[in-house]
């Protein structure tokens, strides 16, 4: 059933909570299972009870501009006493109710929900019968407190101060690159690297796939380990800049600045894994395009009649949509905070990070619906419009009687049009920002400085 299928169909019941509006996208068997399957599950009927807390947590992405007592009241997650009348949950019941909750069942459906919706949506939208996913990484701020300092760390500055203001955690993620959804992700304090992050992601790349990775990623265990033509498994990525075509052995012409080379491994690379092969066979295809300096991409794609060079440069170029998934998380759902997130204590962090993938894909499985109705593709349909779509939504549904949402949902898919992008022109970004920084001194830790009142 999709979303607004879900949603209409859910509008004629009145003793449900407004979440449940919501609730048949994300199969409620998943929730309970979820809470089986990590030991949360309670005979204990409380004021939240576990699978309420599920939803807080995704809540809590979706609804970024409300504090946490606000989306416990929009959508009405406490549980009625016999009269029929609404509790009310203080603050601290929320934190030990989260507490008794933990990361796990968070980290176990969006696992679960996302074999089904990215395995689904990859096939929808198939290149040359591979699924296209991408894997890059991004960092995200987390508040200033000694718990998460000392679980995350800091980064350094350029400026000569000490480390930067907020404490942050890596993360990298795997998506299929044509919906947005997330296929998985993996993360952990700022020292760890994109590349050991990226480790745990491996496992999950589908047979009959192609995944688009940023140049960091590109390196002779990768080009390995991620290669299988068995299965049908490729990689793509661009040469690093460094990486001169005049080194690489030759082996065939495949066309103009199309050929076939022969890597080697390192002596550093040799030397930390000695089972890896003596050299290894990659496709190098060069190109330029007009007011861009000459690139070179490197790729497991080997059949040129299969996969032919001009479909690949475009195809490589469709990378950037993780960027904007990255924006999209950033700058639209957690609306560019100087802390990214809310938590001050990192097992609650995780569970944050985890509501936040959740209701990422919820976001994105709709506009797969949107966009299925509109008849374009998924990356057509405007990110932050149907954001404002879902919040708006769960917002009307804490508001209004139970008999009018199905026309309120119906009247807001009338404006499905507004919804649709334009075509992307081309465009080019230089790394530069018009502000640097602020004049202000920085404010340190546990310092007192005269303020203005």
């Amino acid at each position: 059933m999709d979303v607004a299928a879900a949603l209409l169909a859910s509008g004629v019941q009145d003793s449900e909570p407004s979440f449940a509006l919501f609730a048949q996208s994300l199969d409620p068997h998943w929730v309970e299972q979820a809470l089986r399957a990590t030991g949360t599950a309670t005979i204990r009927r409380r004021k939240l009870p576990a699978e309420y807390v599920v939803w807080l947590v995704i809540g809590m992405a979706m609804l970024r501009d409300r504090s946490i007592a606000e989306v416990v009241r929009h959508l009405d997650l406490v549980m009625p006493v016999p009269t029929g009348e609404r509790q009310h949950v203080s603050g601290g019941a929320v934190v030990q109710a989260r507490d008794r909750l933990g990361p796990e069942p968070l980290a176990w459906l969006f696992h679960a929900s996302a074999a089904v919706w990215a395995s689904a949506s990859a096939d929808e939208y198939r290149w040359c019968g591979l699924a296209i996913l991408g894997v890059d990484g991004s960092t995200l701020c987390v508040p200033d407190s000694p718990e998460n300092d000392a679980h995350f760390g800091r980064a350094g500055t350029s400026r000569g101060e000490a480390a930067a203001a907020y404490p942050q955690l890596r993360l990298v993620t795997l998506m299929v690159l044509r919906s947005h959804l997330l296929v998985d992700a993996a993360f952990g304090p700022y020292s760890d690297s994109e590349l050991s992050l990226a480790q745990r992601l491996w496992p999950r790349l589908p047979e009959r796939s192609l995944v688009i990775v940023d140049r960091g990623f590109a390196n002779y265990e990768n080009f390995q380990r991620l290669a299988d033509p068995a299965h049908q498994r490729y990689w793509l990525t661009r040469a690093k800049q460094g990486q001169r075509m005049a080194a690489l052995r030759v082996i065939r012409k495949l066309g103009s600045g199309d050929t076939l080379v022969e890597l080697r491994p390192s002596r550093c690379t040799r030397r930390l894994h000695p089972s890896l092969p003596e050299t290894l066979t990659v496709r190098a295809i060069q190109y330029q395009r007009k007011g861009f300096k000459p690139q070179t991409l490197l790729t497991s794609l080997l059949d040129a009649v299969a996969f032919p060079a001009a479909e690949i440069i475009a195809l490589y170029h469709e990378r950037w949509e993780l960027e904007l998934a990255y924006d999209e998380v950033k700058t639209h759902t957690l609306e560019r905070e100087e802390a990214s997130l809310r938590c001050r204590n990192p097992q609650r962090v995780s569970q944050e990070l985890w509501g936040l993938t959740l209701a990422y894909n919820l976001v994105r499985l709709t506009m797969a619906d949107v966009a299925r109705r509109a008849g374009v593709l998924p990356n057509q349909i405007s990110y932050r419009h149907t954001l404002h779509f879902v919040r708006a939504f769960w917002i009307s549904a804490w508001l209004a009687s139970p008999g009018v949402l199905p026309k309120r949902l119906q009247s807001l898919y009338n404006e499905l049009p507004l919804l649709v992008l334009p075509p992307r022109r081309n465009r080019a970004y230089p790394r530069a920002v018009k502000i640097k920084m602020s004049n202000y001194p920085r404010k340190r830790p546990r310092s007192q400085t005269n303020g203005v009142n």
